[in-house]
């Protein structure tokens, strides 16, 4: 591949020096410019400058280098990306990598299981039941895409956080809406980089790979003995991290009304032993879907959850009163709203309701906790972009109100995923700063006041705490 890629007549090969290929965007920069000029437009900052353009051309080539000639011959926004950004439109570039890894991502879901997918990525019954077929994708949002399918497997822990960046610079960097963010040739090339790397040619691991001819099989054919029990040896060793999102998809098929009997049957053998393997949090969710279903009159459904939930005495998982559930639908709310457009409009209301859910004691369902600490953690983050004015005084006022048990958990927060990805971020880390002083007083246990301690004292940055080493060991002190 050369320096530069210019249009060329089908089965014609044109190879240019990079330095003819330089002067060619030098003299295309001075012929737009000056028509721009001569219209009376802007000219200055409209594109970015020769030489990190030239950067980019020279490092995406080792940057494709990933890329089977199969792939690069289907990968059009790659292209689109490259033509913008060589002549100077690296905003757009942004926006038209970002389309390349929504696209892979959406193929990488279909080729898995589609179904299993969207059980696993929204969380709400109501808008789960707009989720069917391929053409429903875009109905979910990119952090829904990116979530769902770092939990079953697609993507990688840190792909996750990489693209997590990416996407966040997408949004605030790119062409998606106006901004006076500059970027430069090396930071997309890289950025290339890792979307082939985390997404286009990322393997799955060998987990990810048992999940899905699992699946297949549950769907396709009535399961005999022996793989039954080949599959139960599988259950055997998998952490709840893998187990949580296979059991939620599970649950999905089965409560489905279209699911055949056969498949109603490999879902009944199987869960006992899955079961075994699930977490707390999971199985509480599986007892609150249930009573959301009987809320919105979908009986057949609630009677289909129940079968499960009685199949391995789970009837202490279930929800003992309607508040329960509205709690839990408003946080799946609040978390909606903060990740969309217009959030600062749209959190606030949603955060009065959950206050006057909450009430003056902070009484939350022990089975909710660990959900209600960490959804508050991230909306009072922030989205790294601004401050929700109208909803912040409301989540502090939330927070203030934690026990020392909920204050704990919101302490240990750091450790999880999205609580991550969002302390890369200037603002996201103030606000890190200031939790941690509402909450400082409620610490009452000495392993969290030494955590705490570890935690103040640690030099480096807020999002690389749970890879220090001594503070791993503290966290060892605590349950899961």
């Amino acid at each position: 591949m050369s320096g530069s890629l210019e249009p060329r007549p089908a089965g014609a090969v044109t190879t240019v020096s990079p330095e003819a290929a330089l002067e060619g965007l030098e003299s295309f920069e001075v012929m737009v410019l000056g028509r721009l000029a001569a219209a009376g437009l802007p000219t200055k900052g409209i594109l970015v400058d020769l030489s990190q353009r030239h950067v980019l051309m020279q490092t995406t080539t080792f940057a494709l280098t990933g890329l089977t000639p199969e792939k690069l011959s289907q990968s059009s926004y790659i292209s689109k990306m490259i033509i913008a950004g060589s002549v100077g439109l690296f905003d757009a570039a942004l926006n038209y990598l970002w389309d390349e890894t929504v696209q892979e991502l959406r193929k990488r879901v279909v080729n898995f299981d589609l179904q299993y997918f969207y059980e696993v990525a929204e969380k709400s019954d109501s808008r789960r039941q707009e989720l069917k077929t391929e053409d429903d994708l875009p109905k979910l949002d990119d952090q829904k895409l990116l979530t769902g399918c770092r939990e079953i497997g697609l993507i990688s822990e840190i792909g996750f956080q990489e693209l997590e960046l990416i996407r966040y610079m997408r949004n605030w960097a790119s062409a998606a809406h106006p901004n006076q963010a500059e970027l430069n040739g090396l930071q997309l090339a890289n950025w290339l980089s890792v979307c082939i790397r985390h997404v286009i040619t990322l393997p799955y691991d060998q987990i990810t790979a048992q999940v899905k001819r699992l699946l297949v099989k549950v769907r396709e054919q009535r399961l005999d003995d022996s793989t039954i029990r080949e599959i139960t040896t599988f259950f055997v060793n998998l952490p709840p991290v893998q187990a949580d999102p296979l059991a939620s998809g599970l649950f999905g098929r089965y409560t489905d009304l279209t699911t055949t009997q056969d498949t109603l049957d490999n879902i009944r053998r199987l869960w006992p032993e899955l079961w075994n393997r699930v977490s707390e949090e999971t199985r509480y969710s599986f007892g609150l879907r249930l009573g959301r279903f009987r809320a919105n009159g979908d009986q057949d459904k609630a009677a289909l959850a129940r079968q499960l939930i009685d199949l391995v005495n789970g009837a202490a998982y279930l929800p003992t009163e309607e508040r329960f559930w509205e709690i839990d639908s408003t946080l799946d709310e609040l978390r909606d709203a903060h990740y969309a457009w217009n959030n600062f409009y749209n959190e606030p209301p949603i955060a009065r309701r959950l206050h006057e859910l909450v009430g003056m004691r902070s009484d939350i369902p022990a089975r909710l906790n660990r959900k209600y600490v960490l959804d508050l953690v991230e909306v009072f983050l922030t989205n790294g972009n601004g401050v929700a004015v109208n909803a912040d005084s409301i989540y502090q006022g939330l927070i203030e109100k934690f026990t020392p048990e909920q204050a704990s958990l919101a302490l240990r927060s750091f450790t999880d995923p999205d609580v991550i990805a969002k302390l890369h971020r200037p603002l996201c880390k103030q606000q890190w700063a200031q939790l941690l002083q509402i909450i400082e007083h409620k610490l009452t246990g000495r392993n969290e006041r030494e955590l705490f301690d570890a935690v103040q004292a640690f030099t480096g940055e807020p999002f690389q705490l749970v890879k220090d080493t001594g503070i791993k060991l503290q966290l060892q002190r605590f349950p899961n």
